[in-house]
C-alpha cells in the first residue's frame, strides 16, 4: 500500500487557556473522503466539535489546520493553540478501512510537538499501528506539546504521511468483526484487542516482561448501552509473558448468572463478566476503568460520587469494591470525553461484577400511637423511627394518614444507617 503525505498546519498563538474544544467524534464513508491505499482507506474530518480542525482542500486531500488561517473556524477571536502548555485533541479526523482483509495503519510525522493518537496513545511509526477490520474506522487526534515555543511560532510539520499495510494472517483473529494491535514502541507488551460486537471485547497481551503492567482499550464497550461503558483494564503486576482476557457487557444478569443483591439494596446499572486465561496469582491488581453520560447520570438523579461495583465471589455473594471518581482535572489533561463521568476500580480478583448505584433506602422501623384509643377531637401523639438503610444519604417526606387522607408530613435527611424518631401531635376529626 503506498504511502499518502498530507498537511498539517498548527499556528502557535498566544491565546487564553480552554481554546480548544475537546469532544468526541466518529464518522462513516457516507460523503466526501480523501481516498488513499489504491482507495482501501477513506480520511474524513470526525463529526463533532473537533473535526473542524480537519477538513479537504481543493484536491480532496485531507489537511489539518488549527489555527485562525482554518476554513471551518468561524470564531475570530481564535488565534491557535496555548503556549507553555500540553494537551490533547482527540478525534480531529478518523481513517475506515474498506478493503476485505485486516491491515496496519500508522502515522508518518516529523514534529516533535505534535504526536497522532488513537484512543490515548500514539500511532506514529509502524510499531505503534492500529489494526483495522474491514470497514472498521479508528478516530486519530493530537497530542500537543508547547513548552519551550514562542508566541507566533508555528508548529507541526508542512506535512505527515498516512502509511498502511496487509496484516500477516497469524497477526490477528480473521475470524473477529474488529481488531485493533497496539505496540508500544519501546519494547514493551503488544496488545490485541478483538471486538467481535459492542458489548464483547477480547483482549491478548503478548511479549510482557515479568513485573511489567499490560493496559488494555476497550473503547466504550456497551455495559448499559451507551449509558455506561467500559473503557479499558489495567493489569500491574503480570508475570506470566502472555495474558489473555475476555469481557462481556450486559444491562441485565447474564443467562447463568443472577442479579445483583446487598443488604443496602442498590440499584444494578448493568453487568459485567471478566474470563481470563491465566492463574489468579499471575497478576497482582486489575484496575477497571468505567465512564457514564453524564446525562444519563442526571436523569435518573445520580451522584457520580454513589457509583460503585459490585464483585460476585465464588459463594455467589455479592461484595461492593471501591470506586474513585475520576478527578475533572486529570480528565482534561488525559484528553477524557468530558460529557462523561470517568471512574476506576481496582480488585484482585477476577470474576462477574455489577455496576450499581447507591440510593437512600427509608424505612418506618417502629411506631407507636398515644393514647391508644381516642374519641373524635382529642389530641394523639405519634412517633415514628426511620432508617436509612441504603447506601447513600438522602431526604424523603414521612407523611401521616388518617382514613387515606393526608394530616400531617415532616422531611427527614438521614446519612446511611443513620435513623430519626419523628413525633406527629394532631387532633383527629
Amino acid at each position: 500500500m503506498p504511502t499518502a503525505r498530507r498537511t498539517l498546519t498548527l499556528a502557535l498563538l498566544l491565546v487564553a487557556a480552554g481554546s480548544l474544544a475537546f469532544a468526541t467524534g466518529a464518522a462513516v464513508v457516507d460523503g466526501p473522503a480523501d481516498t488513499v491505499a489504491d482507495g482501501d482507506l477513506a480520511i474524513q474530518p470526525a463529526d463533532g466539535p473537533n473535526g473542524r480542525y480537519a477538513y479537504l482542500n481543493d484536491d480532496d486531500e485531507i489537511a489539518i489546520d488549527v489555527s485562525a488561517s482554518n476554513p471551518n473556524i468561524e470564531d475570530p477571536s481564535f488565534q491557535g493553540v496555548n503556549v507553555d502548555t500540553t494537551g490533547r485533541v482527540d478525534d480531529v479526523f478518523t481513517i475506515t478501512y474498506t478493503a476485505d482483509q485486516y491491515a496496519h495503519v500508522w502515522i508518518g510525522d516529523g514534529s516533535e510537538n505534535v504526536t497522532f493518537v488513537a484512543g490515548g496513545d500514539s500511532i506514529e511509526g509502524e510499531a505503534n499501528n492500529v489494526t483495522l477490520a474491514p470497514n472498521e474506522t479508528v478516530a486519530v487526534g493530537l497530542a500537543l506539546d508547547t513548552r519551550g515555543t514562542a508566541a507566533g511560532a508555528q508548529l507541526g510539520a508542512d506535512e505527515f504521511s498516512i502509511e498502511a499495510k496487509i496484516a500477516e494472517p497469524e497477526e490477528v483473529d480473521a475470524t473477529a468483526t474488529g481488531a485493533s494491535t497496539q505496540g508500544t514502541g519501546d519494547g514493551g507488551p503488544t496488545t490485541t484487542v478483538v471486538s467481535p460486537s459492542a458489548d464483547r471485547r477480547e483482549f491478548v497481551a503478548s511479549g510482557v516482561e515479568s513485573g511489567a503492567e499490560v493496559r488494555f482499550r476497550a473503547d466504550g464497550m456497551a455495559i448499559d448501552r451507551d449509558n455506561v461503558t467500559l473503557e479499558g483494564i489495567d493489569l500491574a503486576g503480570v508475570r506470566n509473558e502472555r495474558v489473555e482476557l475476555n469481557a462481556a457487557g450486559s444491562p441485565v444478569p447474564f443467562a447463568n448468572g443472577s442479579a445483583l443483591t446487598a443488604p443496602t439494596r442498590p440499584r444494578p446499572v448493568g453487568y459485567l463478566s471478566l474470563a481470563h486465561e491465566f492463574a489468579p496469582d499471575a497478576v497482582d491488581a486489575m484496575t477497571i476503568r468505567l465512564s457514564a453520560d453524564r446525562d444519563y447520570l442526571n436523569a435518573t438523579g445520580t451522584d457520580p460520587a454513589d457509583v460503585t461495583l459490585y464483585r460476585q465471589t465464588d459463594a455467589g455473594d455479592w461484595e461492593a469494591v471501591s470506586v474513585e471518581v475520576v478527578d475533572e482535572a486529570v480528565v482534561d489533561i488525559l484528553g477524557l470525553p468530558e460529557d462523561r463521568v470517568h471512574f476506576r476500580a481496582t480488585t484482585t480478583e477476577f470474576s462477574t461484577f455489577a455496576v450499581a448505584a447507591r440510593e437512600p433506602r427509608f424505612d418506618v422501623t417502629a411506631a407507636t400511637v398515644a393514647p391508644e384509643a381516642i374519641d373524635p377531637g382529642e389530641n394523639v401523639t405519634i412517633r415514628a423511627t426511620v432508617r436509612n438503610g441504603g447506601g447513600a444519604a438522602g431526604e424523603r417526606a414521612v407523611t401521616l394518614t388518617a382514613d387515606g387522607n393526608s394530616v400531617a408530613s415532616e422531611t427527614v435527611a438521614l446519612a446511611p444507617n443513620e435513623t430519626a424518631t419523628l413525633s406527629f401531635d394532631e387532633t383527629v376529626s
